[in-house]
């Protein structure tokens, strides 16, 4: 028997990309994608507004997070570059149920820890019906000033979320994007004057 609190996973998905050629132009060295899923019941499914949300996020966070990481871990041998997380809630749920289960410390950083990253996970939250477009962006683990990993792995499952459920997603690459050739923050930050130490621009 299930409780709020206990994850009820449905399914575990893994997708796998390697591009060869971008632009009619071969890729010196293929990128690897990776996407890691679980498609769980939404804790909050039909309690109407929950006030306090954390007992859940708690609960689910760890599992959910060192889960996924074990998935991508295991397609990437831990040589993961770039990273993300993204999350679908169905169209029973609130899309802070969504960003609940992805804006915690308790699901980012097993992810995090295990890569041995700097920078702060991307992130991409929405809701909508089995099907809706899955789209997690990617940045470099250790540098969010370098374009040549700003990535989005996009993706869908035909028959999630069920308006009771969640999909919960992290993402990761080996090598930037294909044929990168557009720069990064630090040029653009030193041609404008700012500080090439601050690659946020701000």
């Amino acid at each position: 028997m299930s409780t709020p609190n206990t994850v009820e996973i449905r399914r575990t998905l893994t997708t796998v990309q390697t591009t060869f050629i971008e632009g009619g132009k071969s890729v010196d060295t293929p990128t690897l994608l990776v996407a890691a899923m679980a498609i769980i019941k939404n804790p909050w499914f039909g309690q109407g507004y929950v006030e306090n949300l954390r007992p859940a996020i708690r609960s689910h966070g760890p599992v959910l997070g060192k889960l996924l990481t074990d998935m991508i871990l295991k397609e990437t041998g831990g040589t993961v570059e770039g990273y993300g997380k993204a999350s679908v809630v169905g169209m029973g749920g609130e899309l802070e149920h969504a960003q609940g289960l992805t804006h915690t410390l308790w699901f980012g950083n097993q992810y995090r820890d295990a890569v041995e990253a700097k920078s702060y996970l991307v992130f991409a939250n929405t809701r909508g019906a089995a099907g809706t477009s899955l789209m997690i962006p990617l940045m470099h683990k250790d540098d969010g000033g370098m374009r040549s990993h700003y990535q989005t792995i996009h993706t869908s499952v035909p028959d999630a979320p069920a308006d009771d459920e969640l999909i919960v997603a992290l993402g990761a690459s080996i090598g930037g994007h294909p044929n990168h050739r557009i720069g990064n923050r630090y040029e653009d930050l030193k041609e404008m004057g700012h500080d090439v130490d601050n690659p946020a621009g701000v």
